[in-house]
């Protein structure tokens, strides 16, 4: 319930934000650019430091302390603007503190779930918080944007502050007690746990290619969404509705990708059933600089569709690995250098598609990056996982999930 209130005050923040920079404060394009960046920086500057810092505390009162400093940077923003002092590196300000509150959030999240959920229904309850992300990025945006409309893009943030001080609440009545963590006077300094956790990820055999994967099929996914919304408006010829309701067929997919998850690992196995999904959906990118106008938009919808489903089972298949695969005492390092990783490319992604897309026009533009989308499968079909069943677990020999 936390997560999916927090979920959909996020989606208003992604379009109250920017809003408030381009009415409020008149600012260009380049400065929303900056503020989509300063919330994705903290991942690069602070992603792997606050892996090991996770690692060494209880994750409750973290991500209560997170979801509070969350809630007070966004207050101070209609405060500011009440009181007429509202300035462009205040709202900078807020995003980076709103991105590093996320990142040590997430990254205690993905440790905690498994003290909540064993083994047996974690896979489950991955499908469910990942569904809920789906259905709340579909209803987001529109809440945003009537909000927006009849309070103003400014008091629009007091809801998102809100739905944070709910997170709070909720995570304080979760009923499972997490154990202290008992004082290891031979601990290991910071830096050196960092050390123990890009050396887990970077030599383990499957871990290693999950997170090249994710990082390559990040910089192309947000290469084509940067130019996505323009490609529609200026190319395709659509109104401002009409794209939002295209754009919603991801998160649509999100929401079937997380029903169908559990079911599907469970028919076919989680690596089977995760490299099925791949091959399957992936070339169905390649629907989206196809569309035209009238008929041709079910192309684009199609296309959206399928890549959502694709990528809701993997990260819940791939997330519920990590959680079940990696030592305990580690998991917070596993996490954080494989959400860093991940996560560095998506500025990157954005500004090669947003380069591209005035260079040599938006459907080529388009072409490009979904051709590099479309055969992003097979960095996980060569890895060890293409000759097994079923993903292997901490403490389970390995042996017992392969075939032939």
């Amino acid at each position: 319930m936390g997560e999916t209130v927090s979920g959909l005050g996020n989606s208003i923040t992604v379009v109250a934000l920017p809003l408030i920079a381009v009415v409020g404060l008149d600012a260009g394009s380049t400065a929303v650019g900056l503020l989509t960046a300063a919330a994705w920086l903290p991942w690069l500057l602070i992603g792997l430091p606050v892996g090991a810092w996770v690692d060494r505390r209880r994750k409750r009162p973290l991500m209560i302390a997170c979801d509070v400093a969350a809630a007070a940077a966004l207050v101070s923003v209609p405060s500011a603007a009440w009181l007429d002092v509202l300035t462009f590196q205040h709202l900078v300000v807020v995003a980076l503190v709103c991105g590093t509150a996320a990142v040590c959030f997430n990254t205690a999240y993905h440790s905690y779930i498994r003290v909540v959920l064993d083994g047996r229904d974690l896979l489950e309850g991955n499908a469910k918080l990942q569904g809920s992300a789906a259905a709340t990025q579909i209803a987001g945006p529109g809440v945003a944007g009537l909000l927006a409309q009849a309070l103003g893009a400014v008091t629009a943030l007091v809801t998102d502050a809100v739905t944070f001080l709910v997170s709070a609440v909720c995570l304080q009545r979760i009923g499972v007690v997490e154990p202290d963590r008992a004082p290891d006077p031979e601990r290991a300094s910071l830096r050196r746990q960092i050390v123990e956790g890009l050396r887990f990820v970077g030599r383990d055999r499957y871990l290693r290619p999950m997170v090249t994967w994710g990082a390559v099929i990040n910089l192309a996914l947000t290469g084509y969404q940067a130019v996505q919304v323009v490609f529609l408006v200026r190319t395709v010829g659509l109104n401002p509705g009409m794209v939002g309701l295209l754009l919603t067929s991801g998160s649509a997919g999100g929401i079937v990708g997380a029903l169908v998850a559990t079911r599907l690992s469970r028919r076919f196995g989680t690596a089977r059933g995760l490299l099925l999904l791949q091959l399957t959906t992936s070339p169905f990118v390649l629907l989206l600089p196809m569309t035209t106008p009238g008929p041709g938009l079910l192309l684009f919808a199609t296309g959206a569709f399928l890549i959502g489903v694709g990528v809701s089972v993997a990260n819940i298949v791939v997330g519920t690995f990590r959680q079940t695969y990696s030592p305990p005492h580690m998991l917070g390092r596993v996490v954080a250098t494989a959400m860093m990783i991940n996560h560095s490319t998506i500025p990157l992604g954005s500004l090669i598609g947003g380069v591209l897309g005035d260079a040599v026009g938006y459907r080529p533009a388009m072409w490009i990056m979904t051709g590099l989308v479309a055969p992003c499968w097979l960095i996980l079909a060569i890895s060890p996982m293409r000759r097994t069943r079923d993903l292997p677990q901490a403490g389970k020999p390995e042996q017992a999930h392969v075939e032939g």
